[in-house]
């Protein structure tokens, strides 16, 4: 077994070795709002931290110490729509990936259409299979040898929004969401097959 320190790699290869190796990572496609402007990006530091109540988090990291616009919206805001990337939608949500000015919204790359929140100012986007309008819980930035390298934001669920042939006696059929996850590099991966194990009582 090889044994490596994080603290003799590069932040490139500890990076990569991460993103290897944590796989796969559910993709959560952000909506947030400047003003006027819809910003919209997906991330792949995204996960759910509790259900009661109903906290996800998404970690956006920073470039050279610099808040991306999707931290600095939800931080000013406190307000963020977080949609289930799937397969119908993964290659326009990758579309959004591309790096704007903050007074452009990447939605404009794409064929997407907003819906407006039922819960919070922050629009959605209508394409999606299953949306989260969320408020800002917590922020906490990640710092490292004093330059702050990330932002952690923890949001609460406020509504759910999904497409009702979806959901069955309070279950999500995961076949139809037909999600995707990301692996390393510019790799994807489908839902593929699944298994089951009784958990010991």
């Amino acid at each position: 077994m090889l044994s490596i320190d994080p603290l003799a790699l590069t932040e490139r290869d500890t990076y990569k070795f991460l993103i290897g190796s944590v796989v796969p990572r559910p993709i959560a496609f952000v909506t947030t709002r400047n003003g006027s402007v819809v910003n919209a990006a997906p991330f792949s530091y995204f996960n759910i931290v509790a259900a009661h109540p109903a906290l996800v988090s998404v970690s956006v990291q920073r470039k050279n110490g610099v808040m991306k616009d999707t931290a600095r919206n939800a931080v000013a805001t406190e307000e963020l729509v977080i949609h289930i990337v799937d397969e119908s939608n993964v290659t326009l949500v990758n579309e959004t990936a591309a790096t704007l000015g903050p007074e452009e919204s990447e939605l404009d790359r794409t064929t997407f259409t907003t819906v407006p929140s039922e819960a919070i100012q922050t629009p959605g986007v209508k394409e999606a299979k299953i949306r989260m309008e969320c408020v800002l819980h917590h922020h906490v930035p990640i710092e490292h040898e004093g330059i702050v390298t990330a932002d952690l934001l923890i949001a609460r669920v406020v509504r759910f929004h999904i497409e009702p042939d979806l959901y069955h006696a309070g279950r999500i059929d995961a076949e139809q969401l037909a999600p995707v996850s990301r692996l390393a590099g510019n790799f994807y991966a489908k839902l593929g097959e699944s298994f089951e194990i009784e958990r010991p009582k």
